[in-house]
C-alpha cells in the first residue's frame, strides 16, 4: 500500500511510520522534517498536500493540536486552535482528500483519552477530540467506495511523561508503539467507524 502519514515526525507520528514503513510505501508530511510539507489549519495547504502526493491507498493523521488552560481562562480565540487543528483540520483532510484515496482505502484520524476521562485544563482538547470521533462514526456509514474511516483514541504516552505528567496526574502512560499497533490495526484491518482506545 501507499500510505500518506501526517505527522509522522512526533513522537506518536514516527512510531506509526515505523510499523507501517515495514510492509508499505509511506510518504510523510507535516511542517518539519518531512517528505510533503502541509499545516492541516489550512485548507490551501491541505490540497497542495494532496496534489503533490497524488493517489494514496491510506491517509493517516498523528497531528493536531488544542490549548491548555482552565476553563474560566479559555477564551473563544484561545479555543479555535483546537478546533482549527484538531477537529478541523482533521476533518479537512477527508473532506479535501477523498478523491486521493483509492477504492477499499482508508483514513485513520487521532482523538485522545480526555474525551472519556477529562482533565483539568482539558476541555478544549477534549471538545476536538469528541468531535472527530463523532465525525468518523457518522462519516463511516456514508463514505464513498468502500473507503473505511477510524480514529485511534491514545493515552498519554511514556515517552512524553516527563511533560505530560503534571496534566494528566494518576494515569498510567502508555508506550507511542503500543498506540501505532492501533493506527496499523485501522489502515491494514477491515473495521470502519471505529475508535480504537489505546489506554
Amino acid at each position: 500500500m501507499k500510505i500518506l502519514i501526517i505527522g509522522a515526525s512526533g513522537t506518536i507520528g514516527n512510531e506509526v511510520k515505523n510499523q507501517l514503513a515495514q510492509d508499505h510505501e509511506v510518504i510523510c508530511a507535516g511542517r518539519n522534517g518531512a517528505d510533503v510539507k502541509v499545516d492541516i489549519t489550512s485548507e490551501d495547504s491541505i490540497k497542495k498536500m494532496y496534489k503533490q502526493v497524488g493517489k494514496v491507498d491510506a491517509v493517516v493523521n498523528a497531528s493536531g493540536g488544542a490549548h491548555f488552560a482552565p476553563v474560566s481562562e479559555l477564551t473563544p480565540e484561545l479555543n479555535e486552535k483546537g478546533i482549527g487543528s484538531k477537529l478541523k483540520g482533521q476533518i479537512n483532510l477527508v473532506l479535501l482528500g477523498l478523491d486521493y484515496v483509492n477504492d477499499n482505502g482508508s483514513f485513520t484520524l487521532t482523538t485522545g483519552i480526555m474525551m472519556d476521562d477529562p482533565i483539568p485544563q482539558g476541555a478544549s482538547a477534549a471538545m476536538a477530540n469528541g468531535g472527530v470521533k463523532a465525525f468518523v462514526k457518522a462519516a463511516a456509514i456514508e463514505m464513498p467506495r468502500a473507503i473505511r474511516i477510524n480514529s485511534v483514541s491514545p493515552n498519554a504516552v511514556q515517552e512524553s511523561w516527563e511533560r505530560l505528567e503534571p496534566l494528566f496526574l494518576g494515569f498510567d502512560p502508555v508506550p507511542a508503539a503500543r498506540v501505532a499497533l492501533a493506527f496499523k490495526k485501522s489502515v491494514c484491518g477491515a473495521q470502519t467507524g471505529e475508535n480504537y482506545e489505546v489506554y
